[in-house]
């Protein structure tokens, strides 16, 4: 067994590699052959390719344990091509396990290592320290066309910035990093810049030292689909022994900041490079995985357990996801909001759902008892937080990584996942809140709108509601307090599931699903609306909010009058390609083809910018080169944002008081 040291980087080549900090930088490396287990059916019937794999490679009898018991089979020292072979061969009667794992993170789940922490403190901990030393790299340019990099700012122990021929900058920032030889790299965009630093230094003959080793891993570029939207995954140059972070595309770092980072490694059981580039589903199945391995628990190569054939009567009774109630749009006074803490993972701990328990319920679930400390981990830094705002970011990580936990057991290759705990979560999640909805109807409050997880209610006094709701349901939940709240209205007059805003009782704005928050808007109407909420923000009840009708109206005539005038840039719009080929005129398609004619490489899922300077003939321009813009076509867009925020002013007969009486 390796020396214990805090381990910030780590990597399979025949042999695991580990870099980390023991009163000093220190490298070291761990024989680990690679073996996966093998169990079949009927092994007589597999005889000949059973000692055909003995005369090539190890091969052991053994017994190995799985979520659903403990099987019979052998351990083969070999790898994933091998179990391919064997699947083929068997046709696919042989089931499989722990091939596709990686290694270093298999190596530390059975040693009982795990990054970024040491041997005697809890992964689960939400104080660690750092020891890390780092530098913070500027590039001035456009990235997805890097051309000649002229400026670098750095900062480390001083700020400086290298200047002059492409040459020399390039060269002194080499040297910098070799001298100050940092343990961690942030830098914006970083998955773009740093290849082409590298082909650039190569190309003038100098030494890239962006990796301790000189040697990188690359990671490839992908699309792929998930909850119904298109994305797409950057490629990269990943450096041995060093943490670099690609700050503007990080989920991870972006939520959390480097704690964000550092939690997901420790956690997932990955070096903070992959940490910071995954997904929270990825970050979560890692979790799992990582988890199964220290418990002893082989991990499926394919899942065995797919779903059988259903009845659509079955299908329609079981599968109908989360609860809503809609609310009537207008502005109410005096409401609450009430949510239950991380809803769809306290159910799986609760309710003790796991694929192996839907046929069992008595036995102990790998799922429940894997999240539970995640769970707990999760409840304190949303205690923390409200104390110190450093924990907010290490929350929002916890918080999405067991959000997609719900999801990841409905996904069809999840190593743990099972259709049926999806849909019995669901079917929980949705007598929780018809409970609650009773429970409140009962205490004679008022449900306005209710969906998922939330619950928002008129009247009071809220503490007795909440207090009853816990007892009643065993879960935890927060209370968000409104002086008054907006339920905007859809296109044909309902209420909008997921579009509101209101002052909270502590004179902040809480907005969800209007133009400000959504990440197409450009950033002069983004920020138009925000002054209109602020505005808002200052009326504490409905005649307040009638008396601001006036200061309301001067920001939308001072914003729809400076129109004119606006920086071309604040009027760029940001969106993620769904497709490259079209088969009508709009936006996006002039913005795909004005990219591809500047020889830039795009796939679905990528992020444009452009600036729409003919909405008749959806003429744009690239974001860095537009120089004029259709101005007809963002006063349109001006006045949705206008229309969003002064409908608090046109509902006057739609505003409930405390007894839910109208106004």
């Amino acid at each position: 067994m390796l020396v214990s040291m805090w381990i910030f980087d780590s990597y399979y080549k025949g042999c695991v590699e580990l870099w980390g900090r023991k009163t000093g930088l220190r490298r070291a490396s761990a024989a680990y052959p690679p073996s996966f287990y093998m169990h079949l059916q009927d092994p007589a019937a597999h005889r000949e390719m059973i000692e055909a794999l003995e005369s090539m490679y190890r091969v052991e009898e053994c017994s190995f344990r799985t979520i659903f018991g403990t099987l019979c089979g052998h351990r083969i020292y070999a790898g994933r091509r091998v179990a391919e072979k064997i699947e083929i061969q068997t046709r696919y009667d042989a089931r499989l396990y722990n091939v596709d794992v990686r290694q270093d993170q298999r190596y530390m789940a059975e040693m009982g290592l795990f990054p970024c922490g040491d041997e005697d403190e809890s992964r689960f901990s939400s104080d660690f320290e750092i020891p890390l030393t780092s530098m913070e790299i500027m590039i001035t340019g456009e990235p997805s066309r890097p051309g000649d990099i002229k400026s670098v700012k750095i900062q480390d122990s001083r700020n400086r910035r290298l200047e002059g021929p492409q040459k020399a900058v390039i060269s002194d920032l080499m040297e910098l990093i070799r001298s100050h030889d940092p343990d961690l790299i942030l830098l914006p965009y970083a998955d773009s810049w740093v290849p082409a630093l590298v082909r650039l230094a190569r190309r003038y003959g100098l030494t890239p030292t962006f990796s301790r080793s000189g040697r990188f891993k690359q990671m490839a570029s992908k699309s792929y689909w998930s909850y119904g939207k298109v994305n797409y995954k950057d490629g990269a140059l990943i450096p041995e022994g060093r943490i670099l972070i690609d700050t503007a595309r990080s989920f991870a770092y972006s939520e959390g900041g480097l704690e964000g980072v550092i939690a997901a490694s420790r956690l997932s059981g990955l070096p903070p490079n992959l940490a910071s580039r995954f997904t929270p589903g990825t970050l979560i199945s890692s979790y799992e995985v990582f988890e199964a391995l220290g418990r002893g628990i082989s991990v499926p190569f394919r899942k065995g357990d797919a779903e059988i054939a259903r009845s659509v009567s079955d299908l329609r009774d079981c599968d109908k996801g989360g609860m809503m109630f809609q609310p009537e749009p207008g502005v109410y006074e005096d409401v609450h909001q009430i949510d239950f803490t991380s809803l769809y993972p306290t159910i799986i701990v609760k309710y003790n759902l796991s694929p192996e328990t839907v046929g069992d319920p008595q036995r102990s679930g790998f799922l429940s008892t894997v999240l539970s400390p995640l769970l707990r981990m999760r409840i304190e830094t949303k205690k923390l937080k409200k104390i110190n705002p450093a924990y907010a970011g290490m929350d929002s990580v916890l918080k999405w990584m067991l959000v997609t936990c719900f999801g990841y057991t409905g996904y069809r290759n999840a190593k743990f996942g099972q259709i049926r705990v999806h849909e019995r979560i669901t079917e929980i999640s949705r007598e929780l809140l018809v409970q609650i909805k009773e429970l409140a109807e009962g205490m004679d409050l008022e449900v306005l709108h209710g969906i998922v997880d939330c619950l928002w209610v008129l009247g009071g006094p809220i503490d007795g509601f909440k207090e009853a709701v816990e007892k009643q349901t065993g879960i935890l939940t927060e209370v968000d307090s409104y002086d008054w709240i907006a339920f905007l209205p859809m296109a044909d007059g309902s209420g909008a599931y997921n579009r509101y805003f209101g002052r909270l009782y502590e004179g902040k704005m809480k907005v969800r699903g209007v133009m400000s928050r959504k990440r197409d808007t450009p950033e002069y109407i983004r920020r138009m609306q925000e002054e209109l909420f602020e505005v808002l923000a200052k009326a504490r009840c409905h005649e307040e909010l009638k008396r601001m009708s006036a200061r309301a109206e001067e920001v939308h005539r001072r914003y729809r009058d400076g129109l004119a005038d606006a920086d071309v840039n604040e009027l760029a719009i940001h969106r993620r390609v769904s497709r490259l080929s079209y088969s009508r005129r709009c936006a996006e398609a002039s913005a795909v083809q004005a990219y591809l004619n500047q020889g830039v490489s795009l796939a679905p899922g990528m992020e444009i910018g452009y600036v729409v300077r003919d909405a008749v003939t959806w003429a744009v321009d690239l974001e860095d080169r537009a120089s004029a813009f259709d101005a007809g076509y963002y006063e349109k867009m001006l006045e949705k944002a206008w229309d969003e925020a002064a409908f608090v002013f046109a509902t006057a007969q739609s505003v409930l008081g405390p007894e839910g009486v109208g106004s």
